[in-house]
């Protein structure tokens, strides 16, 4: 049996997925298996994988398309390894990833998993040192040390400090909490990593870039956004903190979320849905001036409220990520 499992999950992205399968191949750390679960790609994908003839190298094509977290659970349940990761095809490991983190795993048996700090690349491989530091600050993690995590609840949930892509998992606590639930689908790093918060398990933080994270592409479409936000939804209204701080912010978040929800569904022409997740909102952060604009705008054309809400969001500031994301992929 291999120590690591490795799960890549993949859909219509051959051309970054060949940059992630290598930066697994090229490990310093070689005991593992490498699962590549497909979501039913219709590109070149199936050819690709059959080019490369390495043991290690496990091939789950699903015939249809199945989402995002049902692929990623079909990954997890054919792992074998006491050790497990899995990381998005447009994203890559440095080669030393594994050798470090199932070292602190080996040699601490109170952690239960391993989260890392990580590169921003752009479409065309390069690391971005400007893009890597600002989103280092931006999360916090330039506030955590190496060592046990001290709040996990709040750096998962509140702060969002952590990310599943940059994190090795011990596979015993990941079966615990049931590994990426499909209601979560489009929000289930976040999910999972607060569960596994709530139920107790311990986060170990190493602050070496062991990871790149690929920033790329254009805007999320509004379908894809609606799909994120009705997740996030689910996710937030399904926890409960003991801490009555953090179950105070965990409202409030889930009014901000409702409230963004219900702009997009207006956006998109659902009124009734959208006006309810407002009000819902308002009643209980009050009525903010997003709130009473989203309600205003639902009075008019849905071309009109469209191209209202884009020009605002025009006007909102571009940070380092919209830079990232404006360099063309070769």
């Amino acid at each position: 049996m291999p120590k690591v499992s490795v799960c890549i999950p993949t859909y219509n992205r051959s051309h970054y997925l060949v940059y992630a399968l290598k930066s697994v191949l090229n490990q310093s750390f070689d005991d593992f298996e490498l699962i590549i679960c497909d979501d039913g790609s219709i590109d070149d994908t199936p050819e690709i994988i059959g080019n490369w003839q390495d043991s290690r190298i496990r091939y789950i094509r699903h015939p249809k398309n199945i989402g995002r977290s049902r692929n990623m659970r079909s990954g997890f349940e054919n792992a074998s390894g006491d050790y497990f990761i899995k990381f998005d095809d447009d994203d890559a490991l440095t080669p030393d990833f594994l050798a470090k983190t199932v070292e602190i795993l080996d040699s601490n048996n109170n952690v239960d998993f391993v989260c890392t700090s990580h590169w921003i690349i752009d479409g065309n491989n390069n690391r971005d040192d400007d893009a890597t530091q600002a989103n280092i600050i931006k999360w916090g993690k330039d506030k955590l040390s190496q060592d046990i995590i001290p709040n996990l609840m709040l750096e998962t949930f509140a702060n969002q400090s952590l990310q599943v892509g940059s994190t090795l998992f011990r596979r015993s606590c990941l079966e615990t909490v049931d590994y990426m639930r499909p209601e979560a689908d489009g929000c289930e790093d976040f999910d999972l990593l607060v569960r596994l918060a709530i139920a107790g398990f311990q986060g170990y933080f190493l602050p070496e870039l062991l990871m790149e994270y690929r920033i790329h592409g254009g805007q999320t479409s509004l379908k894809q956004n609606l799909h994120f936000l009705s997740s996030k939804v689910f996710c937030i209204d399904s926890y409960r903190f003991p801490d009555p701080e953090l179950e105070k912010l965990r409202l409030q978040k889930l009014a901000s979320t409702k409230q963004d929800f219900g702009l997009r569904l207006i956006e998109k022409g659902e009124t009734e849905k959208g006006r309810k997740l407002l009000q819902e909102s308002m009643e209980f952060s009050g009525n903010s001036r997003r709130s009473q604009l989203g309600l205003i705008l639902s009075y008019l054309p849905v071309n009109l409220r469209q191209f209202v809400l884009e020009i605002f969001r025009k006007l909102k500031p571009q940070d380092y990520s919209d830079r990232v994301r404006k360099v063309v992929s070769n």
